[in-house]
């Protein structure tokens, strides 16, 4: 006996999905004119969660830079910690996958913004900047770098899956991924499949615990401004409340550490060039090599226990 679902007439851009134990339950849900055929319909196996596991099997870490909401950073960490992982040892392979799909950013942050993907049998062959790092972005595959990309719920959900599944990383020690704000892009593609790095953000180290993923740290981002001619310290935003390493220590997380604010980063970001070899003895440079040190540790701890 089968059972026959009327198709759901529109999809809100932060559905669960279908086959999600929360559909027609989650706060997303509320309003939605196909609530009840989600609640009582029957859930069948997602294809597309079994193509990504099997793509990335050959990726040892699977990292998110993740914040609840925009204009923190979080395209800058990522290319920062992604640059500063592949500068720190020849032989370990580095990628960074921009799944930010409105406001894709890494092709200029790492200076391959006129570079074009190509694909072939195996997949889509991502961008390399260096011969230990890699890229993967949206911004590759539109006419022009101005080109405003507006999609919602499922059109942008399925690029995410695309890219996902369909880019031949090869063999890599670790991919990061600079997601967009929210959560419910990625987390139905990525249960279960990834650990997590985080910004300053409570909601965000909530949501994680609940659906049972790793927290690997909170890097604090621009904790303090460092002068691009005299290199001095200057706390701009005081942490009255202790700042991101008390609620670490609220929330029972590890914080890997803080980083200034430096103009010269920045810059180097903004024109593409590699901030590690241009500047290595900023405050900045060497804060985040302490910060990749401790990554680094975390992820091995962690597959060893």
């Amino acid at each position: 006996m089968s059972t026959v679902v009327e198709k759901p007439k529109s999809i809100p851009e932060h559905c669960p999905g279908t086959q999600s134990d929360n559909a027609g339950r989650a706060s997303a849900c509320a309003g939605c004119p196909n609530q009840q055929i989600c609640s009582t319909g029957p859930k069948t196996p997602d294809a597309g969660i079994q193509l990504v596991k099997d793509r990335l099997e050959q990726v040892r870490y699977k990292i998110l830079i993740l914040s609840g909401k925009g204009g923190v950073g979080k395209s800058t960490v990522t290319a920062l910690l992604t640059r500063t992982l592949a500068s720190q040892d020849p032989e370990r392979n580095v990628a960074v996958l921009d799944i930010d799909i409105c406001g894709p950013s890494q092709p200029r942050v790492l200076g391959v913004l006129d570079e074009q993907v190509h694909q072939s049998g195996s997949g889509w062959s991502p961008v390399y900047v260096e011969d230990n790092l890699s890229v993967m972005s949206i911004g590759f595959l539109l006419s022009s770098p101005d080109d405003a990309v507006i999609w919602r719920g499922p059109k942008k959900n399925g690029m995410i899956r695309q890219f996902l599944s369909e880019v031949d990383w090869g063999k890599l020690d670790y991919l990061l991924m600079d997601t967009p704000p929210g959560r419910s892009h990625w987390s139905h593609y990525c249960d279960n499949t990834t650990s997590r790095a985080l910004l300053d953000v409570r909601k965000e180290i909530d949501f994680c615990k609940k659906v049972k993923v790793d927290v690997l740290g909170v890097i604090e981002n621009m904790s303090v401004f460092a002068c691009p001619c005299c290199q001095r310290l200057s706390e701009i935003f005081p942490a009255t409340t202790g700042g991101a390493k008390q609620m670490c220590k609220e929330l029972d997380v590890p914080f890997l550490g803080s980083l200034p604010l430096d103009p010269r980063i920045a810059r180097c970001c903004d024109e593409g060039k590699d901030f590690v070899t241009a500047l290595p003895n900023t405050p900045a440079v060497k804060a985040l090599n302490d910060i990749v040190t401790k990554l680094v540790e975390t992820c091995e701890r962690k597959l060893n226990k």
